[in-house]
This record gives C-alpha cells, structure tokens and sequence, in this order.
C-alpha cells in the first residue's frame, strides 16, 4: 500500500477549530511536523479538508 509523507508549512493559529482537530489528528502541532500517512479515503478526506495548510509528499 502506498504512503504519503505530509508536513505542516502554515500556522494552525486562527485556523477553524475542525481544521485545527483535523491536524492533530494526522498528528501535526507545530510547522514543520512531518508525519507519513497511509493512502486511503479517510488520510485523503483530511487532506481535502486542510490541503492549503500542508505539503504532501509521495514515499516509495
């Protein structure tokens, strides 16, 4: 199964409070965080959902 390495780029400060949940639950606190995630509908509908807060990396 494929992976996905994600990394927090942007500030959670002032972010909606689901958005906040969402990324610490892909267990993103801090910029810079980086966290490898499996490919599947619940990682990718958290990406939707804070896609503009992260940078998404495939890992082979």
């Amino acid at each position: 199964m494929a992976n996905v390495k994600i990394t927090l780029v942007k500030s959670l400060n002032g972010r909606l409070q689901k958005h906040i949940a969402t990324a610490e639950s892909l267990g993103l606190r801090k910029i810079g965080d980086e966290t490898v995630q499996p490919v599947n509908p619940q990682t990718q509908g958290k990406l939707a959902k804070i896609g503009y807060l992260v940078k998404v990396e495939e890992v082979k």
